[in-house]
């Protein structure tokens, strides 16, 4: 379905089926058709396998999902395939591009942690089922190399459907969700549903929690396109579909939200904050600073505050909290507008030295050396930092 989705806005399955070639697999060929159903008009996805070893080609919709069942006890010359490792080979020895490799690796990598984790075993003795590891490869891959085409920078998802009842794979009958779905998507927001079946399957988590960076698109956004994924299976009361819309953002990319956290600290010894403060820049805060505050009874104090990304914000709550004394924790949301930065390298008497330069509508307004640059130029010719550091400002107008 997720194949599906990206397809439907815009992605060539031609290109796709001709570039997912350099897997080396069984054959396989994507195919997506147009349908509609339930007064809606869509597109359904599914990978056909034409597996060597069978008399018949398999069909896998893109909500039937078999990554995570394992192989059975029957040893075939053939098994060593089903593990993590030779997944990986495979994915690398390919000729995608590197961004879509390292994305799909992430993927397998959270199936195989999670089935470990549920079995109690280590993630090398995880093998996937011979159909499902195939299905797999080709789903996971697949969604990542449409991604990449489409050039998406950021992925929203509100939340996800959670269905209830049971569930049959290799093992037996589970509960549903399937436990390495549960554990894939530990802390992303789900929405019960009245459905007894599985509404996401772990190769749909995996994808979806590597990928999202928001919980809804940037301000300002506009919707440019939109497409309708259906799944195999008629669910009982909604219709079996994934929704997909691609955003275009504002022309002038400097206005965005970011979250402010904000805390006092009157216990809490100067060089643990010290510490506090590049463990959030490391972990990603935007930025971070410090204000010196007079608290009850005069008290002196320190007023920490810390900008970050929304979906950042459990990572520096929970680093604010392990590292920190402080009992609670301010939070608002806040705009802000930046200017469009970028970096260049200037040749000077002294050596090449890197620069930020800030542009608003596209005319440069700030150029900031950089100042590591103009300290190791500064040692290796023996003279002022402050004489790099104007040389580079004077080389760039």
């Amino acid at each position: 379905m997720i194949l599906g989705a990206l397809v439907g806005l815009g992605v060539s399955v031609d290109e796709l089926n001709e570039e997912l070639k350099s897997l080396k697999v069984d054959p396989f060929e994507i195919v997506v058709d147009e349908i509609v159903e339930q007064g809606m008009s869509g597109v359904r996805g599914k990978v056909k396998l034409h597996e060597h070893h069978h008399h018949h080609h398999h069909d896998h919709g893109h909500e039937h999902d078999h990554s995570h069942n394992h192989s059975d006890e029957h040893d075939h010359s053939h098994d060593h395939g089903r593990h993590l490792s030779t997944i990986k080979k495979l994915i690398e020895a390919s000729e995608l591009p590197d961004p879509v490799k390292i994305q799909a690796l992430e993927v397998f990598q959270r199936i195989g942690e999670a089935e470990a984790a549920i079995h109690g075993i280590n993630i090398e003795e995880i093998h996937f089922h011979e159909v499902g590891a195939m299905d797999s490869i080709v789903d996971i891959v697949g969604s990542c190399l449409a991604l990449h085409k489409l050039g998406v920078d950021e992925v929203s998802i509100q939340n996800l459907p959670q269905g209830h009842g049971t569930i049959e794979c290799a093992h037996g009958t589970y509960p549903n969700p399937a436990p390495a779905t549960l554990r894939i998507l530990e802390g992303f927001p789900v929405q019960d549903v009245d459905e007894p079946f599985e509404m996401v399957t772990p190769t749909g988590a995996a994808l979806v929690a590597s990928w999202r960076t928001a919980e809804v698109p940037m301000v300002g956004s506009r919707a440019v396109k939109t497409a309708y994924s259906f799944g195999h299976r008629k669910l009982n009361g909604r219709p079996n579909l994934l929704r997909a819309t691609l955003y275009e953002s504002a022309e002038d990319q400097t206005a965005d939200e970011v979250l402010v956290l904000e805390c006092n600290l009157d216990d809490t010894t100067p060089e643990l904050v010290g510490c506090l403060f590049d463990q959030l820049l490391k972990a990603g805060a935007l930025d971070v600073f410090t204000t010196s505050v007079q608290m009850k009874k005069q008290r002196s104090g320190i007023l920490l505050t810390v900008l970050c990304l929304p979906a950042d914000r459990e990572r520096m709550l929970d680093l604010i909290f392990a590292e920190s004394t402080t009992f609670g924790i301010r939070e608002h949301f806040s705009k802000r507008t930046v200017l469009d930065r970028s970096f260049q390298t200037l040749e000077t008497p002294f050596g090449a030295i890197r620069l930020k330069v800030g542009k608003r509508n596209g005319k440069v307004v700030t150029v900031s050396p950089e100042i590591e640059d103009c300290r190791r130029l500064a040692d290796e010719n023996d003279v002022a930092v402050r004489e790099v550091y104007e040389a580079a400002k004077k080389g760039f107008e």
